[in-house]
């Protein structure tokens, strides 16, 4: 069978908030979802996370869960009448001391009022990802004036910037640390930070994280210009980035995001750091059950460009399709994958730090060049499938744990896919014939099909993989001549 490599991840929201909706949903193969929490209470959020959890138990699939910080979003406040239409050459001005409930056609509130000493006469300000953009004319004490150089229809709590970034705004609001406080209660697998700056605000987030004896992966969003200049000390310390490119394209303009994009998987590849390409890729099917030409070479190109995985946001949260609009998204995945081009990694090029690391490249390369059926990797961290994935094979990869948290961790891991396994117990040969067996469950593999198998002389210890075997499937005695047994 042909699997899908790239991971699809889904916002949640009020389009999937219908079993149905879900189960069929999970049935089109998204590995994850994802929480935004600028939207809806936590309430909400949890009877999401509920559902989610139950529908993927009853179907035996194990699917990740994304929690998105607000972060310090600029949001205008709300206008009277939900919306205005604003026309080139339209004087608008924005006022930090309006009620953020008394928007008119003519003023409207503002979240952020540091905004009044970051901007000056001359400066542009971008609100809704760039639709609208505005000229300042003057500061008048709490007034910002503007005229209106693109316009269009604006409605409330859109986000707002200045063009060229270099906003003083801290990271992590008061917000995100209540939101930070249900990590536990709500079962997340990641936690993505927003508008981060540098290494100092992502080590804020696991030192938040750590008050609530939380320890999950940390997906650092690259949306500002000092997050790409501090961009190489970042993916030392995270275990994912995210390319927002809505609020990454009004901070460096939208003509330089393609080269930012392919430069970011890059880096991330090399650091083993999952990559994963947000923001508009099929925007166009919230109200069409197809997507544009446009869009499907977008995501095309994502893949093309080795991201990890894509992520739909109102396209599945508010969208009238959210069904369709997976279904075209992996349809798309899997064509580009077969053109995917080898990419150069560090595996080829430096010497491995780890036993357990130089296995994993060991068991890929292997594969690549003999006919493997499946890669089987014991893990108790899920870490030797993450340097497996990081480099480029149509073969599968099979994260066989007998942790929960890692089975749910592994979604996202590109063409990794999770099957729960408990080894402790056995002995060496028992072990092979249990991996092939699950692999066979998958069916996966057939008899005589070959299967490399990687795993440890400590079962259950983390960090322990130091061996790598070849199986071939139905040829294998179910007790060998093994003096090691599991410690």
């Amino acid at each position: 069978m042909m699997h899908r490599r790239t991971k699809i991840i889904i916002t949640l929201g009020p389009a999937t908030d219908n079993e149905q909706v879900m189960s069929n949903l999970i049935d089109a193969g998204i590995d994850l979802v994802r929480l935004n929490f600028s939207h809806g209470t936590m309430e909400e959020h949890k009877r999401r996370v509920e559902m989610v959890r139950r529908i993927s138990e009853e179907k035996s699939y194990n699917v990740g869960i994304l929690g998105d910080l607000q972060g310090a979003k600029l949001r205008i406040g709300r206008f009277v009448n939900n919306k205005v239409i604003l026309k080139v050459g339209d004087k608008f001005n924005l006022d930090a001391e309006l009620d953020l409930e008394s928007g008119t056609q003519q003023v409207i509130g503002f979240t952020y009022k540091g905004l009044i000493n970051d901007v000056a006469a001359g400066d542009t300000l971008l609100l809704d990802d760039g639709r609208i953009a505005l000229e300042i004319n003057e500061i008048d004490g709490q007034v910002i004036k503007t005229t209106v150089l693109a316009g269009g229809e604006l409605s409330s709590n859109k986000g707002m910037n200045r063009k060229g970034g270099g906003l003083s705004a801290e990271c992590i609001t008061e917000k995100d640390i209540k939101d930070i406080a249900y990590v536990n209660e709500l079962d997340l697998d990641y936690i993505a930070a927003s508008f981060i700056k540098s290494v100092d605000d992502i080590h804020q987030v696991r030192k938040l994280l750590k008050q609530h004896d939380s320890d999950i992966s940390i997906v650092a969003k690259i949306e500002t210009i000092e997050a790409l200049e501090n961009i190489d000390d970042i993916l030392e310390c995270t275990e994912a980035i995210m390319i927002a490119r809505g609020d990454l394209g009004v901070e460096i303009g939208d003509a330089e995001v393609p080269a930012v994009q392919k430069m970011l998987i890059n880096k991330a590849q090399k650091t083993n750091c999952i990559a994963i390409t947000a923001t508009q890729m099929m925007e166009s099917m919230v109200h069409s059950p197809i997507p544009t030409r446009a869009e499907v070479s977008d995501v095309a190109n994502a893949v093309l460009d080795g991201t990890d995985a894509v992520m739909l946001s109102g396209e599945t949260a508010v969208g009238e399709f959210p069904i369709e609009v997976v279904k075209a998204m992996s349809r798309i995945c899997r064509a580009s994958e077969k053109q995917e081009a080898q990419r150069h990694t560090r595996r080829s090029e430096i010497s491995c730090e780890r036993v357990d690391e130089g296995i994993a490249m060991a068991a890929v390369y292997l594969a690549n060049h003999l006919n493997v059926a499946a890669i089987a990797a014991l893990t108790e961290s899920g870490s030797t499938a993450l340097w497996m994935s990081r480099i480029t094979s149509s073969i599968p990869i099979y994260a066989l744990t007998r942790h929960v948290k890692t089975l749910r961790r592994v979604t996202l891991y590109k063409g990794v896919f999770p099957a729960p396994m408990n080894f402790l117990g056995k002995t060496h040969a028992q072990v092979n014939h249990a991996a092939v067996t699950v692999l066979k469950n998958c069916h996966e593999v057939e008899d005589n099909d070959l299967v490399i198998l990687t795993k440890g002389d400590l079962m259950g210890v983390d960090g322990g993989t130091n061996a790598m075997k070849v199986l071939r499937v139905g040829h294998m005695v179910e007790e060998e001549d093994d003096p090691e047994h599991t410690k």
